[in-house]
């Protein structure tokens, strides 16, 4: 009866044991945070994941890409916390966000990037006017010759319509439509592997996926001399393809999504931008 008492007890103490366990590990996971959207930004918004997490474990961070114009849809239709955006919400997106939520959102610029034009390494060219850019992927210019190069028609490679590199670089370079010849691919990784493999063929996309191509110099004109992006040509703003990368919510954080963010713009957030391949906001 003794034996029966005892054993009986320990399982009770076994049995509050787990439920108090059960009970600490719902309170410390419970946290989720989901990012998504430019393409540009998955590897630095991984990265930042990836230490913040290890930082804090009871916090989960989801980071996926598909493109700026996907993640401000996503942020729309609430199935993101943060949408990650390589250029400025439009008028008609901050619109739909107001008609949803009545409020306008937030946006928070959280780096700096120099938008690189993608050459391959055997090609002769080395510099380029932000004129003769954007008449390439206009289709205004189609051989290498007229730019300095060897005669060889130019094979262009750009992002889909819903990426924001696509909307920063049409508004900002080529300044009016694309050419039809023009290639679009899914993402900024496979632009670069297509213009590795193209000797004549040239691309666009942030300077953190820069392996394996060469960086074209850009003259803001052709009377002043080509730079490459670097942090220090981004912050006296000499390369003339520079843009800010941007995290946009509903409305003003809270929580730990506040604790996530304000980590970022922390010097130790910053830092990891420089690691990856962008420039800090300051």
């Amino acid at each position: 009866m003794v034996f029966l008492y005892i054993k009986t007890t320990k399982l009770k103490l076994a049995a509050i044991l787990l439920l108090i366990m059960a009970i600490g590990f719902s309170f410390t996971s419970l946290t989720k945070i989901t990012v998504k959207g430019s393409d540009t930004m998955v590897i630095l918004s991984q990265k930042w994941a990836e230490i913040y997490m290890k930082k804090h474990p009871e916090t989960t961070i989801q980071v996926t890409g598909g493109g700026s114009g996907v993640g401000i849809a996503a942020l729309i239709n609430g199935s993101t916390d943060i949408a990650n955006s390589s250029r400025p919400m439009k008028a008609a997106e901050v619109d739909k966000l107001k008609q949803r939520y009545n409020t306008l959102g937030i946006e928070i610029p959280c780096a700096k990037d120099g938008l690189s034009v993608y050459l391959n390494k055997a090609n002769g060219v080395s510099e380029l006017t932000v004129r003769q850019i954007g008449d390439i992927f206009a289709g205004k210019i189609t051989n290498w010759k007229q730019v300095g190069g060897v005669d060889a028609g130019i094979r262009l490679y750009g992002r889909e319509s819903s990426s924001g590199t696509f909307v920063f670089f049409k508004d900002n370079v080529v300044k009016g439509d694309y050419s039809p010849s023009c290639q679009t691919l899914p993402g900024t990784a496979a632009i670069v592997n297509a213009v590795k493999k193209d000797k004549y063929s040239v691309g666009y996309g942030g300077a953190a996926y820069a392996e394996g191509v060469k960086d074209c110099k850009v003259k803001k004109d052709a009377k002043t001399p080509g730079v490459f992006p670097t942090a220090k040509t981004i912050k006296d703003k000499t390369y003339p393809i520079s843009r800010y990368l941007y995290m946009y919510l509903k409305s003003r954080p809270t929580g730990e999504t506040k604790e996530f963010i304000d980590w970022i713009l922390s010097p130790e957030g910053q830092k990891v931008i420089v690691s990856v391949g962008y420039y800090p906001v300051k």
